[in-house]
Formats: C-alpha cells, sequence, structure tokens
C-alpha cells in the first residue's frame, strides 16, 4: 500500500470535501476520487461513506485515519530528523500547553531564540488533559501542565512553583484586606473559567467542605476576560499567580489570601520516557533542566 493515498484521505476528511482536497492537494477531483476508491480496493473496506448530503468516515475509516496520522507523524519527524543531520541548529520544536501554561514558558523560549535562532518554534495550544496522550501518541514532543500524569510512559519535571490566587477589584470590599476567611465568600459572584481542570474541582470541593455556597453564574473562556471583569468590579475569581501577577502589581487587582484555601500549583515539563527527543527538543529539555538547577541552587544558598 502506498503513502500517498493515505495522505489524499486526511485531506478529504480535514476538508470535509473532495473539490476542496484537490484544490489543496494540487489535483483534480477525478484524481482524488481515484485514490479514494484505489485505497478501498486495496483494504477491501469502505471508508468514506458519500451517499447523503455530507461526507461520513465510516468505522473502518476511522481505523484507518488512525493510522493515517501517525504516518503523518513519522514523515514530519523525518524531515527534522534530516533537517538536523544537515544544520544541528534547524528543526522546530512544538510545545503543547494550555492558555495559562504558555506564561511559564516565556522566559526560557526567549533565552532558547537567542541560543538557537534558526529554530522554529510553535507552542500549540491544547487542553491540558489531552497532553499527556498527545505526547503518548507522538504529536507532541514536549508538554507543560499544572499536574502530575502518573502514568509511567511519561517524565516530568517541576519547572516553576504556582499557587491560586484569589483576586478582587480594587474596588470591592476585600480589597486592602490581607486574609478572608472561605466562610464570607457566600455572597460573591464568582467568574469561572469554564474548562475543567484539577484545580477548579479543588476549589469546589473545599466550598461543599465548607457547606459555603460557590455562585458561579458567569463563566468565560478565556483567563484574560476573566482578569478583565474582575477588574472591573464584576465578580471575583481564582486564577493562576503568574497570570495576575502583573496587574496585581501594577495595582488593576488585588490579591486575598483565603485561609481554606493554600493551593500550591506546580508547573510540570513533561515528555515521553522512552522515544527520543528531536535535537529541538532535547535542547530546550537540557536548558529547562539547567533552569531549574541554577534555581534550585540560588534558593539553597538563601
Amino acid at each position: 500500500m502506498e503513502l500517498y493515498p493515505l495522505k489524499v484521505l486526511l485531506t478529504v476528511v480535514n476538508e470535509k470535501s473532495f473539490s476542496r482536497a484537490a484544490e489543496k492537494l494540487l489535483r483534480t477531483q477525478p484524481a482524488v476520487s481515484l485514490a479514494i476508491a484505489k485505497l478501498e480496493a486495496d483494504l477491501g473496506e469502505k471508508l468514506i461513506d458519500r451517499s447523503g448530503k455530507d461526507l461520513i468516515v465510516t468505522d473502518a475509516g476511522r481505523i484507518v485515519l488512525e493510522h493515517a496520522r501517525r504516518f503523518e507523524n513519522l514523515e514530519s519527524e523525518l524531515e527534522n530528523a534530516l533537517a538536523e543531520l544537515r544544520d544541528h541548529s534547524a528543526g522546530r520544536l512544538i510545545i503543547g500547553a494550555n492558555e495559562s501554561t504558555t506564561l511559564y514558558m516565556l522566559p526560557s523560549i526567549e533565552q532558547y531564540r537567542r541560543m538557537y535562532p534558526k529554530v522554529k518554534v510553535q507552542v500549540r495550544r491544547c487542553l491540558s488533559s489531552k497532553i499527556p496522550g498527545q505526547l503518548i501518541d507522538g504529536d507532541l514532543e514536549l508538554g507543560v501542565i499544572s499536574y502530575d500524569p502518573e502514568d509511567s510512559r511519561l517524565l516530568s519535571m517541576v519547572i516553576y512553583q504556582d499557587h491560586l490566587s484569589f483576586v478582587v477589584s480594587p474596588k470591592h470590599r476585600f480589597a486592602g484586606l490581607e486574609e478572608i476567611s472561605i466562610s464570607e465568600l457566600g455572597m460573591e459572584t464568582f467568574i469561572a473559567h469554564n474548562v475543567l481542570s484539577p484545580y477548579r474541582s479543588i476549589v469546589i470541593r473545599a466550598f461543599q467542605q465548607s457547606k459555603v455556597n460557590l455562585n458561579m453564574d458567569v463563566e468565560m473562556p478565556t483567563v484574560e476576560t476573566i482578569r478583565l471583569l474582575v477588574s472591573r468590579n464584576e465578580g471575583v475569581a481564582f486564577l493562576p499567580r503568574m497570570c495576575v501577577e502583573q496587574d496585581v502589581a501594577a495595582g488593576n487587582l488585588c490579591e486575598v489570601r483565603v485561609r481554606e484555601l493554600d493551593v500550591e500549583r506546580p508547573i510540570r515539563l513533561v515528555y515521553p520516557e522512552k522515544r527520543v527527543l528531536s535535537h529541538a527538543a532535547r535542547a530546550f529539555l537540557e536548558l529547562i533542566q539547567e533552569r531549574v538547577a541554577a534555581r534550585v541552587q540560588s534558593n539553597a544558598s538563601r
């Protein structure tokens, strides 16, 4: 079986159209249809149902697609490996991270770019819960998450110690206070992040254990929108300290400690245990290890 028909199948499914796939592949539509028909004949399975208005991938088609994506990843790894043979400073670094964990990587990425200016750096926005699976499947080499993946196929190292920060507007009644009790939060409107995370669960559980009402009538898709609403005194929020550090320093937000919710948030760099990393990924991992070692030594000397 040739690899090209698999690429055609991937393109047809991604584009949801034979004609658009043909345009993207710089082929005619009959040529694309013929490639799919040949693939179906070789495998002895119907892969795409074209009887209705929309294209429907069959059960056999989904299995073939999964393997086609693996071939595509292998092809990308091959291209990177060959580029690195020609020029050790070339290649591509892809890191999976969500909106907030990306912030922890910025100083390291800045240093990495100065050291390896020819390496293309891409931080791919991913759901934190999906990153371990993407690492195992080979879609990512490195990932940044805020929890222990607890998977023997992955290695992880803590690269930053953060905590959950309770923030309010400077106009809020809690502004200026150093500490409050969770019992004082029952009447507050919380601006919540509508992405599930272990820390959301921790906050919900703490309110339940304290038998305090947790009013999450407002949910937002990004940390940025949450920060803006809190600064406008439309509610309060629990956010990673790194995400609000500049706002607190500038006086746009006020951080108040909640006695019952002292939640550490270790940030981890995660990577596969047995897979050989690309030169670009290895170099970034070594840079992170050096930065972590330097920080530990600095803390120990204080």
